[in-house]
C-alpha cells in the first residue's frame, strides 16, 4: 500500500528498492556531514567502535587515505639496497644471486648502475636452459622510469592499466634513486603480503647474502637472533627483532632507515606504518654509542 506521507520518511526508507551504501549508513550517525578527511576518518572510527565496520576494513580505508598522500620516493627501495644484475655477467654467474634473494624481477644495467636497460623476469629465464640460442638482451622487458614525487594512487593506476608489476624512480637529475613496485603499493593499503618466497619459515628468519651481511625477519625472535649472531639483545619489553627496533627509536622504522646497536646495523629493508617486515643486517666493529639515520 501507498504511503499517503511519502515526505515524512527519511530518504533512505522511501528508496526500498536499492540497499543502502556505507557512506549513507555513516552519514546517519554524525550531524553535520563531515567536512574534511579528517573528520571522515573520526567518523571512520566511530563506526569501527560501534561495530559497524572490522579492524581490517578500517586499517585498509585509512590505508587508502594514505596512499594517496605519498609519493613514490616515500616507499621506494633505496638505490644502494637494489638487487640489479649486469648485462656483462653470464647467467651461470648471477642466477645463483637471483636464487638466493628469492625476487621475481630485476633491473639490468650496463657499465654504471644508473644505465638500468630493461627489467629480467626471472621466469624468462628458464629459456636459458632450453634455447641453445638464448640471448639475455633480447629477453629484457622495457624498465619503466617515475619520478621520485609521482603520487601512489597516480601510479597503482598506471599499473593496473599498463598491466607493469616495477618501475624505476629516477631523482631531478635522471639518476637512478631506487625502485617501487605494485607489491609496495598495496601493501600501504592491506599490510605485507607474504608469497612463497617471503621469508615464514623458522630455518629461513635469517639467510646469508652473498655479501656478507643476513637478511632477517622483521618477526624473527631475539632468542634466535642472539643465538645466531652471538648477540645479548634483551626480550624482557619486546619478544621480535622488529620490536626491538621499533622500542628503541620510539617509532615504527620506515624502509631505508639505518639503526645501529652495536655490534649490529639494521637496514631496514621492507617496512608499513605498523610493523617492520624485512631487514638487512650488517656486523660492524664494537662501538660503545648507538645512532640511527633515515636514508
Amino acid at each position: 500500500m501507498n504511503d499517503p506521507y511519502p515526505s515524512s520518511k527519511p530518504a533512505y526508507l522511501r528508496q526500498t528498492d536499492r540497499p543502502r551504501s556505507l557512506l549513507e549508513r555513516l552519514s546517519d550517525l554524525i550531524s553535520p556531514e563531515p567536512d574534511t578527511r579528517a573528520e571522515l576518518l573520526e567518523v571512520l572510527q566511530e563506526a569501527h567502535e560501534r561495530n559497524l565496520i572490522d579492524a581490517d576494513s578500517l586499517s585498509m580505508i585509512e590505508g587508502v587515505f594514505q596512499v594517496s598522500e605519498l609519493t613514490a620516493g616515500d616507499i621506494m627501495v633505496p638505490r644502494a639496497q637494489m638487487d640489479m644484475v649486469n648485462i656483462a655477467d653470464a647467467p651461470e654467474t648471477f642466477i645463483p644471486f637471483m636464487q638466493q634473494t628469492a625476487h621475481s624481477r630485476f633491473p639490468v644495467y650496463e657499465g654504471s648502475r644508473d644505465n638500468i636497460i630493461g627489467i629480467l623476469l626471472a621466469k624468462d629465464l628458464l629459456r636459458y636452459y632450453t634455447d641453445p640460442a638464448f640471448d639475455l638482451r633480447e629477453t629484457l622487458r622495457p624498465a619503466v622510469f617515475i619520478p621520485e614525487s609521482k603520487r601512489l594512487n597516480i601510479l597503482l593506476r598506471d599499473f593496473r592499466i599498463n598491466r607493469n608489476h616495477i618501475a624505476i624512480v629516477v631523482d631531478e637529475y635522471g639518476g637512478v634513486a631506487g625502485l617501487v613496485t605494485i607489491e609496495d603499493v598495496l601493501e600501504q593499503i592491506v599490510g605485507d603480503i607474504e608469497d612463497e618466497f617471503d621469508l615464514d619459515e623458522d630455518q629461513d628468519n635469517i639467510l646469508p647474502m652473498p655479501d656478507g651481511s643476513w637478511r632477517v625477519h622483521g618477526l624473527t625472535e631475539i632468542a634466535q637472533f642472539n643465538e645466531a649472531f652471538g648477540t645479548a639483545f634483551s626480550d624482557h619489553d619486546v619478544d621480535t627483532v622488529g620490536g626491538l627496533l621499533s622500542n628503541h627509536v620510539g617509532h615504527v622504522p620506515h624502509r631505508g632507515e639505518v639503526i645501529t646497536l652495536p655490534p649490529i646495523r639494521f637496514e631496514v629493508l621492507r617496512a608499513d606504518a605498523r610493523q617492520v617486515h624485512l631487514l638487512q643486517v650488517h656486523r660492524e666493529p664494537q662501538s660503545d654509542s648507538l645512532s640511527v639515520a633515515g636514508a
